[in-house]
């Protein structure tokens, strides 16, 4: 019985140390961002200065540097993009580059295990030039994402007092517009959000074209709203404004009109102001 008790006291001691967690010198981390439609994600690992020379010391100039810690970091694009004007095709990349005293290359390795060791430069997918800025000393190697709109964002990779920018472009409109010449002519609602879309990116005559299939599909408030919309922006208020009037006939009953309601009133107070006053017909005119 007590070589039973001792057994199972040396297993649970076992066992707890095995779920001991140790802090790691280079703690995991991620860090995503969608931009537009492509989602983009990084893991990766964040090395600490802890007073040490890095550029030029513990990194080596002018060497392959897997550009972090412990495993190659990785990169994943959800849909092509442009780094730096470069093409770049979606999917996952290891993060490699050559850090120099004047500028860096950055590349997008396609073998996610590769380290300095076993990197080849014949699996690289992209290779850029970028030149670092100095910045203030920063502890932990960092990677996060600025400067961004529905078609663009920099990534940015600091550590030590080194900065560098990596310019990214996405096709978000000329993907959006794919999207919705194969979306289904049969939602309406679908066609009147790609119809205000393309409304928000001036291209009318191809929003006029999407909201008339939205509203052969199903009239409701919004869509009659969005034409009228469409209309005034191509300088037609003669046909905007009873549009307008109509979708402020159609919104009175719906709970969800309340939102947009000061925006058709508006928009019937505008239209109006700007149709022609009819002229009156002369007094002094003799009747043939």
């Amino acid at each position: 019985m007590k070589k039973l008790f001792l057994a199972l006291l040396t297993g649970i001691s076992l066992s707890a140390t095995a779920q001991i967690r140790l802090p790691q010198p280079s703690p995991a981390a991620s860090v995503s961002q969608v931009v537009g439609t492509t989602d983009i994600s990084v893991k990766y690992s964040r090395p600490l200065l802890r007073g040490r020379d890095v550029f030029g010391g513990v990194v080596a100039y002018d060497k392959v540097w897997r550009t972090g810690a412990n495993g190659t970091n990785q990169i994943t694009f959800s849909n092509d993009v442009m780094i730096a004007g470069q093409k770049l095709a979606a999917g996952t990349y290891g993060i490699f580059s050559i850090p120099t005293a004047g500028d860096w290359t950055l590349i997008f390795n396609k073998d996610i295990t590769a380290q300095e060791q076993n990197y080849s430069q014949e699996k690289d997918a992209l290779r850029v030039t970028i030149k670092p800025v100095t910045v203030a000393k920063t502890e932990a190697f960092t990677i996060d994402f600025s400067g961004l709109s529905d078609s663009t964002a920099d990534m940015n990779i600091t550590w030590s007092d080194k900065k560098i920018v990596a310019p990214i472009t996405i096709e978000t409109t000329k993907m959006v517009d794919a999207a919705i010449t194969k979306a289904s002519n049969d939602n309406a609602g679908m066609m009147r959000n790609a119809a205000d879309y393309l409304l928000g990116k001036g291209k009318l005559d191809q929003a006029l074209k999407l909201v008339n299939t939205s509203l052969a599909g199903a009239e409701t408030f919004r869509n009659v709203w969005s034409k009228a919309q469409i209309l005034s922006k191509l300088g037609n208020f003669a046909e905007a404004l009873p549009l307008a009037q109509k979708a402020l006939s159609l919104g009175g009953s719906d709970p969800g009109f309340a939102g947009m309601k000061s925006a058709v009133e508006k928009g019937i107070a505008d239209y109006t102001a700007k149709l022609p006053v009819a002229m009156p017909s002369n007094p002094l005119k003799k009747k043939k």
